[in-house]
């Protein structure tokens, strides 16, 4: 994913808000190495999992919507139930389409996408807490099912086919095919190119067809890493990001900060940047790992109460 890993790299070797510590991540990469990093695993407990063109269809649904988790301030966060047990944040959006699709709501139908109310997505969602972004949650979805039908015959898995077994082609197919997965912005007039959630899909596609038929890709190693607001948060706890003293203010106090701004686009394309560093050194190292799976790491590390000492950066957006 030569466009983004170089539009990145040219943000963070000029960023005056984010600065990577090579010490540190030195550190971290050795630490990672020595640790191991085990093969993404695919939990069935959150995912619906039907045939490859339903499995396909509903993942489709979950990348589209798959952003911006954190409630307003004040605000609980939104959590679902589902079989006894309580749900928030990515997980939440995956059991709720799942409980949705196990009840009979046509998740995986394109033209129920295409014409998907609002009514009924709010039905979908229920919860507790406050989840951002409906009306956009809505309008993602529904583009989602009208390309679908006017590119693909209504099929997701046609959309997947036609990349010929290409993670990099289908990513700049939903790119240039979705508005919803076109994820860039510009840094002092130059563009940066992200495409956090259409990369996403092609992991998450790889790891629930277990790599095989159409979830298996000959350049998915190639993939960068997702850039969110998780990864930078654990970046900065292990001390391989430094911020500029006020941008530290504007995030420990939970200041939003505007989508395309020059602190977020910098903290977006240093952490692809940073993730490719590690992935260098723990190749140096003897440990040839991808950097989705280096990011699949760190965004596991990213639950885990130790690496929330200080918050992540907030930014309203349907991006990530």
């Amino acid at each position: 994913m030569f466009e983004v890993l170089e539009t990145a790299k040219n943000v963070a070797e000029k960023s005056r808000q984010v600065r990577i510590n090579h010490e540190a991540l030195k550190k971290f990469s050795q630490e990672l190495a020595e640790g191991g990093i085990p093969a993404p695993a695919w939990d069935a407990e959150y995912h619906f999992k039907g045939n490859e063109e339903e499995t396909i269809a509903y993942l489709l649904a979950v990348d589209t919507v798959n952003f911006c988790f954190w409630p307003p301030r004040g605000q609980e966060k939104w959590e679902i139930s589902y079989k006894g047990k309580t749900y928030s944040g990515y997980y939440g959006l995956a059991v709720s389409l799942k409980k949705a699709l196990e009840s009979g709501v046509p998740l995986t139908d394109a033209s129920f996408l295409a014409s998907l109310s609002q009514k009924k997505l709010e039905d979908v969602l229920a919860g507790t807490g406050v989840l951002q972004l409906i009306a956009e949650r809505l309008r993602n979805l529904q583009e989602m099912g009208s390309v679908l039908m006017d590119k693909y015959s209504g099929r997701g898995s046609d959309l997947v086919a036609a990349a010929g077994g290409s993670a990099i082609k289908l990513v700049r197919m939903l790119a240039a095919d979705f508005s919803s997965f076109r994820d860039q912005a510009t840094h002092h007039g130059q563009e940066v190119l992200f495409y956090k959630r259409a990369q996403l899909f092609i992991a998450d596609l790889h790891g629930a067809l277990g790599r095989k038929g159409l979830g298996s890709f000959k350049d998915i190693k190639e993939l960068t890493a997702f850039a969110d607001y998780k990864l930078p948060q654990v970046l900065r706890h292990v001390g391989v990001f430094k911020y500029a003293p006020g941008l530290v203010q504007r995030v420990d106090r939970m200041m939003h900060l505007d989508p395309g701004s020059e602190e977020e686009v910098e903290i977006r394309a240093s952490t692809i940047w940073a993730v490719e560093l590690i992935r260098q050194a723990m190749k140096r190292l003897g440990k040839d790992v991808h950097a989705s799976e280096i990011d699949w790491l760190l965004w596991n590390l990213g639950q885990d109460d130790r690496f929330r000492a200080k918050p992540y950066h907030r930014t309203v957006t349907t991006f990530y």
